[in-house]
């Protein structure tokens, strides 16, 4: 299983993500706030990422890590 780890403090909550994420396990927290004022990005369920680390290609402020 892969593991993805976002780091909450550096997500700027931009969705890019969310939106590339094939398996769509990648969602914006709403309800709480990261030390900069943003939303951040959340990994909702884990046992469906295929690794493809398309989420971290795409964060323009890499944030986001995953490892096989």
């Amino acid at each position: 299983m892969a593991k993805v780890t976002i780091s909450e403090i550096t997500c700027k909550g931009c969705g890019l993500c969310v939106s590339v994420c094939p398996k769509k396990i990648i969602e914006l927290d709403k309800s709480r706030l990261n030390p900069k004022g943003y939303h951040p990005a959340q990994v909702i369920d884990l046992e469906k990422c295929i690794a493809c680390a398309m989420c971290a290609m795409m964060c323009p402020d890499s944030a986001i890590k995953v490892e096989k």
